[in-house]
């Protein structure tokens, strides 16, 4: 079977982009056709400022909420990043094949750089290399394709051309993978800035439609958001972007086309309130099986540590053969 590799960062609440581009596609399609493995890549989120306690608690939380969109741990692998040691172990073969000037030209890496030289500040070290740690975790399970926005199919090459540079230099130890961009709503955006793309980081604000938001929260957020100057409801995502947002969310929660949905609403005001009521009904069964879970945490708890341990069989095998591989002697 053809093998995926997908993750999410615990720097934020889910949100519906996450679900609309990435998680449902998950349930719905990727843990059925492929063997699939869907991680919380914990170990990103100390490339910046944070706090603890609340990395747990937002990792715990990912995983519920996974586990509440569908994912099922009899057809598909979840786990932590950091319950895994390959991925570490892996990562410093990888620097050791990666070079400056591939780090320093990564686009997050610079506009993130950019911001805190504009405040005086400074980034962390394992900003600049945590591309690598993505492409170990992408690596080290022979991965053929990885499920991702177009703002991180940049990472997904870097790791193809560190698997193709270690393969050429030491023997073939990796498969080459490939990115593969989900085809509907895959880039869901922000409610109140229609050009930015609706993010988990952004704790606070009301463009942004947590998975775990009230139904009266949900409504308030689509029935307040940023439309166009203009009159008519028309599907143009570069001149009339806040409209196609919301035509674009309504589509993907139903299913439907945005461009013929926008011959159907002769106001905002329609299209917000069929928007809004659409997203409410696509949440409900996922914060009532969250609820659920919740009240039972060793379940959670026991599909984190079993999917660690399946991970871990999976991974162990390639990256021992990268540590020869390279040069290093085998451990008595």
């Amino acid at each position: 079977m053809t093998r995926i590799f997908s993750g999410v960062k615990p720097t934020g609440h889910l949100t519906l982009g996450n679900y609309l581009g990435a998680v449902r596609r998950w349930a719905d399609v990727d843990q059925h056709h492929a063997d699939a493995l869907f991680c919380i890549v914990d170990l990103h989120a100390l490339t910046v400022d944070h706090d603890p306690g609340r990395v747990r608690r937002l990792s715990h939380q990912a995983a519920t909420l996974l586990l509440a969109s569908g994912l099922d741990p009899e057809l598909c692998t979840v786990y932590v990043q950091s319950h895994v040691d390959e991925h570490a172990r892996l990562s410093y073969l990888l620097e050791c094949v990666a070079t400056d000037g591939e780090m320093r030209r990564m686009i997050q890496y610079k506009e993130k750089t950019a911001r805190e030289r504009e405040r005086g500040g400074s980034v962390r070290l394992s900003l600049l290399t945590y591309p690598v740690l993505m492409a170990a975790d992408i690596l080290a399970y022979g991965t053929d394709e990885v499920p991702v926005g177009d703002d991180q199919t940049q990472h997904v090459e870097l790791a193809r051309d560190l698997a193709v540079r270690f393969n050429q230099r030491y023997g073939q130890t990796f498969v080459v993978p490939r990115a593969t961009p989900p085809t509907v709503a895959a880039r869901v955006m922000n409610l109140q800035e229609p050009t930015s793309k609706m993010g988990k980081s952004d704790d606070v604000g009301p463009g942004v439609v947590y998975l775990l938001d009230e139904p009266e929260v949900v409504r308030k957020k689509i029935m307040r958001a940023v439309t166009d100057s203009g009159s008519g409801v028309v599907y143009d995502r570069a001149e009339r972007p806040g409209v196609s947002n919301l035509l674009e969310i309504l589509a993907a929660c139903e299913g439907g086309n945005p461009e013929a949905l926008s011959g159907v609403y002769e106001s905002y005001g329609a299209l917000k309130k069929d928007t809004a009521e659409a997203v409410v009904e696509l949440l409900r069964p996922v914060q009532e099986r969250h609820k659920q879970l919740c009240a039972d945490p060793a379940y959670v708890e026991g599909v984190l540590r079993q999917g660690a341990e399946r991970a871990r069989e999976m991974a162990r095998p390639r990256v021992d053969t990268a540590y020869r591989a390279i040069g290093l002697l085998p451990a008595g």
